[in-house]
This record gives C-alpha cells, structure tokens and sequence, in this order.
C-alpha cells in the first residue's frame, strides 16, 4: 500500500544529537582528541577573557566550528553558521544543543583578534601533536622540510609607490627591489612573488611545514613574506629547537643520525652547512649517495599530499585574511586539522 505524502512536524524529539552520530563516525575520534587539546588549553583562555561581565561564546566551541569548517571545505564563516542551523552533526561536533540558537557571524570577527593575541592556533597545533608523540607515532631521526605559495588577499593592481621608501635597499649590495619601493594598498605584508621567469607575479605569502618521515606528521608550521631565501631561512628557524629537543631526549648520546630532505630549492651551500654545523645531522638531498636519499625521494609526497589539503580542502590556496599574522594563524589551525585526521588513521580504534 502507497504511504502518504503527509508532512506534520514533531512537536518533541526525544532522541538526542548525541545518539544519532554513528558509533564509528570518524568525528567521534576526531571530537575526543580535540577535546582533550582544548582542556590542556583552558588556562590560557582564561587568561584571554575578563572574570567580569556577560560571558561570551565559548572559545572551545569557535575553534570547533573552525575546525570543521576545515574538515568540511566551508569556505566562509557566514555558511558555517548556516550550516550549524540545520547540521546535527555540526552541532553536536561544537557542542550546541539542537534548540540552541547559533552565534551572529560577527563573533569570530570579534574574537579572532583575541585567539591571535593568545597563539591559541599555535598552542592547539602543540598539543594535538603532543598526544602524537604520546602515542608514539613520531619519528626524531628523519624529516622533509618544504614550502608552498599561498594567495595574498589582494590583486598586483593595489600595489603603489611608497610614500616614504628606505634609503637603502633590501637586496645585494643595497639595491633596491620592488618590495622596498611598492606595497600593496589591500595587504601590504604580501609581496609580488612568481615561481619561475615565465610565471605571472602575484601577491603571495610562503607557507612552510616540518613532517617526519614515518607517519608523515606536521611538526612545525609557519607564514612568512614570499621570498627566494624565504624557504630556507624559515626551514633552519623551525629545525633549530627540533635539533635541540631531540639533543635533550638523547641526553647528548648521537646515536643515530638525523636528516632532512628537500626538493631542490634547498639545495645551496650556505643551507646544508647551516644544517650540519648541528652534530650529526645531514641535509641527505644534498648527498645522493646518502642512504637517506632515497628515503627522502618516496616521503616528499607525502608533504605535497599535505599542501594539498591545506590549500584546497581547509580553503589555504587564497587566503581570505590579510597580513601575516593572521594568515600564520589560519594555516597552524589547518596543520593542526590535518594531524587530526591523520592520526585517526593511525591510531587503532578501541573495541
């Protein structure tokens, strides 16, 4: 017998958000490990937010929601907060009740500035890879180090003349380049950066990551201005207290050497003598008869894989912040997102 296409609406629901998320939804596992990052992460919220006065959003469950707006390739907060209307799923991923009503999207506009003066992305991207290294999924004795360009807010035509350029210039010997006399009237932190002569210059930004080779985890991220040092400058800042940590784990007993691999840009003397000023350490791309060379050839795309998602799953390519700061911010919270979803894979589910 045909059913009727009748619509009455429920006045009750009696079955809770909780309980139609599947058991084995990977957000489930997703949720815990996050949670557990954001209670480490408690006190320096409170330190952010005033003992007095109405309370405010909850900065947990902002950073959910920018989480799944990762997770789920949202590409604005204004659909983020359209999808959490509606979403049970999203919903119960932040926290909201299914009658609770959802945030203006003006709150993250009031609140981002907040997280930034706090490094809550950088704290969250720390304590997420610390339950890595928890489970043992890390690895201290071979790395990739690379970059990847990131599309500035801004178009080549707000780039102007400086009112006041330097005297001096940026570059060889003094000389003035183009990043000493324009900057852009949109973001004047980005540059006019291309990849090779036949390439058209835009307003770009460097995105950099550290990844072990095992498990092909981020280690470290970070923006800086676009640059043809840029990459390696960045590379040897963020190698630099890895080297050190790892120093301290083995209690000054070299024991196996470390590396670290790259593509070509990498490859300039004063880079790979930098590198190895530290005690057994190898820059193994520069050495093709390095047994670590080959290692490093099978691993490097795995750290494309990574660019990959961040740019074009997590919404990176163009990015829609302006300035440095901000775009450092985004990009940590999205290498965080990313260990996320690769350590679901890794670590084995509980029965």
């Amino acid at each position: 017998m045909r059913g009727h296409d009748e619509h009455q609406e429920g006045m009750f629901s009696y079955i809770s958000s909780e309980k139609r998320v599947p058991a084995n939804h990977p957000l489930r596992r997703i949720r815990s490990m996050t949670d557990r990052a954001l209670q480490q992460l408690s006190p320096k919220f409170s330190e952010l937010y005033s003992r007095c006065g109405r309370p405010s959003i909850a900065p947990e469950k902002l950073l959910r929601a920018l989480l799944l707006q990762a997770f789920y390739s949202v590409r604005s907060e204004r659909l983020l907060m359209e999808e959490l209307q509606y979403n049970l799923l999203f919903r119960w991923f932040v926290g909201l009740n299914v009658d609770e009503e959802v945030w203006d999207v003006t709150v993250f506009t009031k609140n981002r500035e907040r997280l930034l003066d706090g490094n809550i992305a950088e704290a969250f991207f720390a304590a997420v890879l610390a339950q890595a290294e928890e489970q043992k999924l890390l690895s201290d004795e071979h790395f990739t180090v690379d970059g990847t360009l990131i599309e500035a807010w801004a178009h080549r035509r707000s780039f102007q003349e400086k009112k006041d350029p330097p005297k001096g210039g940026s570059g060889s010997k003094g000389q003035k380049l183009l990043r000493d006399t324009h900057e852009s009237k949109t973001d004047p932190e980005s540059r006019l950066y291309k990849t090779s002569a036949a390439g058209e210059g835009k307003p770009r930004y460097l995105g950099h990551v550290v990844m072990e080779n095992r498990n092909a985890l981020i280690m470290k991220a970070r923006v800086t201005e676009s640059g043809k040092r840029a990459e390696r400058e960045a590379a040897l800042q963020m190698l630099q207290p890895m080297v050190e940590k790892v120093r301290a784990k083995r209690k000054n007993a070299p024991g196996q050497e470390i590396t670290v691999g790259g593509d070509k840009g990498y490859q300039e003397e004063k880079f790979i003598k930098d590198c190895e000023r530290w005690e057994w350490f190898r820059t193994s791309t520069s050495e093709r008869e390095h047994p670590g060379f080959a290692i490093s050839l099978d691993k490097r795309r795995r750290v494309e894989k990574i660019f990959g998602w961040i740019k074009f799953v997590a919404g990176l390519r163009k990015t829609k912040f302006r300035g440095r700061r901000r775009v450092d911010w985004a990009f940590s919270l999205a290498a965080a997102a990313a260990n996320l979803i690769r350590m679901v894979k890794l670590i084995p589910q509980e029965t």
